[in-house]
């Protein structure tokens, strides 16, 4: 990741811990990296510390371009994902918060190859060879010493289900302090590449802090242990480290802007691959209108460091409160 990024997040961490959370605030984007041969990893949303009672339904669509070859590894995505996704997140006797995920994936070849192609020519941006493959040509395949590893089809899947609890650690008027731990657990075949056909687990800390009334942060670091990919033949994944830290800004009575940043180091063994074997970096960007028993989101989510993320991601939410 380049200098200005990290004195970045330098400076927001600073900002985090040099003032004394408010009412109206939701938490960060429901944004996580949707990168084809990652996403049955256990891909982690950014999270809020305080628990909630609520159902989310979430829209995202990406665009994946990685055609890239080495000694031993062939990894071809050109692929556009849409996720159907629905979260219910439950207080238990005020002690902790169940958390439930169930998505629901779309891969296809996608209406945005030529799109994407303007906007690199218009703006003198790279396209990575995007160029080279027809537009809108579904391709989604690994290979590893010349063995298929996954075949990807672009049929609809049901994606990995995911069960978490949170817990409070710290609570007062100012700061929020949680753990949260998760189960990820298959639904779909590994070889189609929408599962990993195992079960993976994850642990994370949750802070939640105010900068000023209308400003809030949060801060999330954690750990991912995936399981093996059972595909074609076994595939090692590696355990990750993965954090982020999300801004709030309440600008109107019922308006938030909210920007964060993700990160995770790599999951994949070393596959002379640039564009998977680097740390992925997210920067997510978007709008909240607070409705009176709930939210509508939209974000953009752009892949910084073109290494481990979709090219990006759109997203569309909307959370009821129960």
């Amino acid at each position: 990741m380049k200098t200005p990024w990290k004195l970045s997040l330098l400076t927001i961490f600073l900002l985090i811990f040099s003032v004394s959370a408010s009412p109206g605030f939701d938490g960060p984007l429901q944004v996580k990296n949707q990168y084809p041969i990652f996403l049955h990893a256990d891909q982690q949303y950014l999270e809020r510390a305080e628990m909630e009672n609520s159902m989310s339904y979430s829209l995202s669509h990406s665009s994946t371009y990685t055609v890239q070859e080495s000694g031993r590894w062939t990894i071809n995505l050109d692929m556009e994902i849409t996720e159907l996704n629905f979260r219910y997140r439950r207080i238990i006797r005020d002690t902790v918060e169940f958390n439930l995920d169930i998505p629901v994936l779309i891969p296809g070849s996608g209406i945005m190859d030529g799109f994407l192609e303007d906007y690199h020519d218009s703006f003198g941006f790279p396209d990575y060879g995007r160029s080279e493959r027809p537009h809108d040509d579904f391709l989604y395949e690994v290979k590893q010493d010349g063995a298929t590893v996954i075949n990807g089809k672009n049929s609809v899947q049901l994606g990995d289900l995911r069960i978490a609890l949170k817990k409070p650690l710290i609570t007062t008027e100012s700061l929020h302090l949680s753990i949260r731990g998760d189960l990820e657990l298959p639904m779909s075949s590994a070889k189609k590449g929408y599962s990993n056909g195992n079960v993976d687990a994850g642990v994370a800390l949750l802070l939640d802090k105010e900068i000023t009334e209308n400003m809030m942060a949060y801060l999330n670091i954690g750990a991912v242990f995936p399981g093996d990919v059972r595909g074609e033949r076994t595939l090692d994944l590696d355990n990750f480290m993965y954090g982020g830290i999300a801004i709030e800004a309440r600008f109107w009575e019922r308006f938030r802007v909210i920007v964060q940043i993700q990160g995770q180091s790599s999951i994949y063994p070393e596959t002379d691959l640039l564009a998977v074997d680097r740390e992925a970096w997210l920067l997510a960007v978007g709008g909240r209108y607070k409705l009176d028993s709930g939210s509508l989101e939209m974000s953009l989510t752009e892949d910084i460091n073109t290494s481990g993320a979709p090219d990006f991601i759109m997203n569309l939410t909307y959370k009821h409160y129960i």
